[in-house]
């Protein structure tokens, strides 16, 4: 996956894996609306569509200094090989829990924690079936607009779904935040995570009693055809750097799994690996140049070599040689219903 800059403080609600780039400091709501879906400004959706969606407490302009800015232009790239790689054999086991539940006037209730611009959204929504209200937390008030003005508008049996967005930190993420809830949803969330953090989210919806699909975690392994002698050394650096600052990096899944577990839940884990080959050369470029990246920062004696790694990397990408699998998994944790048995 891409290096994390700058980097987050602790106990934040983290966007979507950052790519290499950063976003502009500035943005209207209807430069928002037209760089999620071309044509399509704020202006010019219907009464009915604007009724689906809403914002609370990110006004397009509010800023703030301690804020990362993560590029949804890197989010947009990934958002392909993300869809193809969540694991769809959990959603089988998420749905017989999900038609345990009471009914609701306003059908489930979905939590996406550390929303980005929404991907999670947009590939889960259609796949269930049923009116759904998501609900959208991020820190960041410019990604929050993005996955608003760019939500999916059906389910997968044409029942409506809404959403509305909160700015926050997982940190104040408490059971009550997420009373009503059906599900906790996170893409790419984990492994930017400290151990804290996810006991933290552990602990909250193992009290709330509402399961959790957390999907996109990295896990520390990479596979590169053709092989080269220095892939071992990039991807052990890179997985070095993903530690720093207490993050689990590629030791997120078994601390969540232990902390899911440890609350009652029933936990299933998926491989859910990016095949990056001609077809995502864009994606595997800008992957390429993450990855080294920081694997040179966590060891700068690496330069050298690294750099002559990454010119003959890209130069077998650009000539439609290079097949990449990124290894990452997807969790499933099935928390006791609240008052009920599991």
């Amino acid at each position: 996956m891409s290096t994390r800059k700058p980097t987050a403080p602790a106990a934040a609600v983290i966007p979507a894996r950052p790519g290499p780039q950063q976003t502009p400091d500035t943005a209207d709501a209807t430069e928002v609306a037209n760089a999620v879906v071309p044509g399509e400004g704020a202006s010019q959706r219907t009464a009915a569509e604007r009724a689906t969606v809403r914002l609370r407490d990110a006004p397009a302009r509010e800023r703030s200094d301690d804020l990362p800015r993560y590029a949804p232009e890197w989010l947009r790239l990934r958002e392909p090989a993300d869809a193809a790689a969540r694991a769809h054999a959990l959603l089988d086991p998420l749905r017989s829990r999900l038609a345990e539940l009471p009914g609701r006037a306003d059908g489930l209730v979905v939590h996406d924690v550390g929303c980005g611009t929404g991907s999670m959204g947009r590939w889960l929504a259609p796949l269930l079936d049923g009116a759904q209200h998501w609900v959208l937390h991020d820190r960041d008030p410019y990604l929050l607009h993005f996955a608003a003005v760019a939500a999916p508008r059906t389910a997968a049996d044409g029942s409506r779904v809404t959403v509305e967005t909160r700015r926050g930190d997982l940190a104040r993420l408490t059971p009550q935040a997420l009373t009503g809830a059906a599900l906790v949803t996170a893409s790419a969330l984990l492994d930017v995570l400290t151990a804290e953090e996810v006991g933290t989210l552990a602990a909250v919806c193992a009290a709330a009693g509402c399961p959790a699909l957390l999907t996109l975690s990295v896990a520390g392994r990479v596979d590169l055809t053709p092989a080269h002698p220095l892939d071992a050394e990039i991807t052990a650096a890179f997985n070095d750097h993903q530690r720093r600052t207490g993050m689990l990096g590629p030791d997120a899944v078994t601390v969540a799994a232990e902390a899911f577990a440890g609350h009652g839940a029933a936990v299933r884990a998926h491989p859910s690996p990016w095949r990056l080959g001609p077809d995502e050369a864009g994606l595997t470029v800008q992957w390429l140049r993450g990855w080294v990246g920081a694997a040179v920062e966590q060891r700068p004696e690496l330069r050298e070599r690294a750099d002559r790694y990454l010119d003959e990397r890209l130069a077998a990408c650009a000539a439609g040689q290079l097949r990449v699998v990124v290894h990452h998994t997807d969790l499933l944790a099935l928390c006791r219903p609240t008052g009920g048995a599991p």
